[in-house]
């Protein structure tokens, strides 16, 4: 029989959409991908040299279990250059992408029933990692008239002696959004600890996304090169911790992963070292992307709360066309062959709404757009019919 933790886990519903629009193209469909966060770029040159070069001198072979340590230094540089705060790199783990850092910070945070607070809407998997370690996901709402910003005020009151942690995201999934200085500084002024998810850090279109180690050190922070550096196959993530968790975090990455592949972290070494001009073009695109997607979504007369200025998602009120996202996100992939992510995959805050990604072609974007326009178009005929 099953284990009961692993039979309330909640599926990532964006992979179901995922999964089933490849049967469809398995049986001949031609379907447009804005379901998914993955980067249609390649990776810089630089990490497909790196990666040629690690294979020629045979790094092919166990590195320390806290990760390679140039890439450690690099990473440690990388914060100091960007965020101007100072990180030791012995304060790294680097690990086989952003996901085992979430788990290797709440193992050793918390205790069976503690709590972590989080926004709702938020990443689909972070209520899941909490419920599978034993503790418990403590949710406050987050309004998009707000701005879907998390303040202190709202978290206050959900503090209580089992708190542990309030994991925090930024920019945003699904919404695209950035938190504020002030609200990363109000967050740290709680007197608790901070799990800061920066995986789309480098993504941002207007200002540019601050680290909650620039307000605190007590704070966790996760992030990896899947996003920024389209490198998300080679599973390369990293986490910085105060010093107290390293060796703890340490004797579980020994033995639940061992290390990040060697091979990937050379890549790593180089994309910090090397990759500026490959990254701005990305961004760049990304950002006509981003553009086009928000007019053209509401000219399909989709409302659009928070303009996003991060990551690679545009978050829509689609709940004029249905009150259930599930459903209407398959119904358009099935109808359409277009894939979006219904909003209730992000929690009951998502509810009424779907992500569009525009981590895929412009080309692309206009023909799904087109279908979706034509779907809509069709529903609306066939409900007042």
């Amino acid at each position: 029989m099953t284990a009961s933790r692993v039979n309330e886990i909640t599926p990532f519903i964006v992979m179901e959409v995922l999964e089933k629009a490849a049967e469809l193209e398995r049986a001949g469909a031609n379907v447009i991908h804005m379901e998914v966060g993955e980067p249609d770029f390649n990776m810089p040159a630089c990490a497909i040299e790196a990666t040629k070069q690690a294979f020629h001198e045979s790094r092919t072979h166990y590195t320390h279990s806290l990760g390679d340590p140039e890439l450690r230094e690099e990473v440690s540089r990388h914060y100091f250059n960007e965020y101007g705060v100072r990180v030791d790199p012995s304060q790294i783990i680097v690990t086989s992408g952003s996901s085992p850092a979430i788990l290797l910070a709440l193992s050793v945070l918390c205790e069976q029933d503690d709590e972590i607070i989080l926004s709702d809407p938020g990443y689909a998997c972070y209520p899941n990692f909490i419920h599978y370690i034993g503790a418990k996901a403590v949710h406050v709402p987050v309004n998009p008239t707000d701005g879907f910003q998390f303040h202190a005020s709202a978290i206050q009151n959900k503090i209580t002696k089992r708190t542990k942690g309030i994991l925090i995201n930024s920019p945003m999934n699904p919404t695209g959004n950035l938190l504020k200085p002030d609200v990363l500084k109000s967050l740290a002024e709680l007197n608790t600890t901070i799990i800061s998810d920066e995986i789309y850090h480098g993504l941002v279109y207007h200002g540019r996304a601050h680290s909650i180690l620039e307000y605190t050190d007590n704070a966790f922070v996760l992030s990896g090169f899947s996003k920024l550096y389209a490198m998300t196959g080679l599973r390369l993530g990293y986490l910085i911790a105060p010093r107290q968790y390293i060796r703890p975090m340490q004797k579980l990455q020994q033995n639940l992963f061992i290390c990040a592949s060697s091979v990937a972290q050379r890549a790593g070494i180089a994309v910090l070292k090397d990759s500026v001009s490959e990254v701005e073009n990305m961004k760049r695109i990304y950002n006509e992307r981003r553009i086009y997607m928000i007019k053209r979504l509401r000219e399909l007369g989709f409302n659009i709360p928070v303009e996003p200025i991060g990551a690679f998602y545009v978050f829509v009120d689609a709940s004029h066309l249905s009150p259930n996202s599930y459903e209407l996100a398959f119904d358009i992939l099935n109808k359409a062959h277009v894939g979006v992510t219904p909003g209730i995959d992000f929690g009951a805050g998502g509810e009424g709404f779907l992500r569009f990604s525009y981590a895929n072609s412009l080309e692309n974007i206009i023909e799904g757009l087109n279908r979706l326009e034509k779907y809509i178009q069709d529903r609306t005929a066939s409900i007042s019919e």
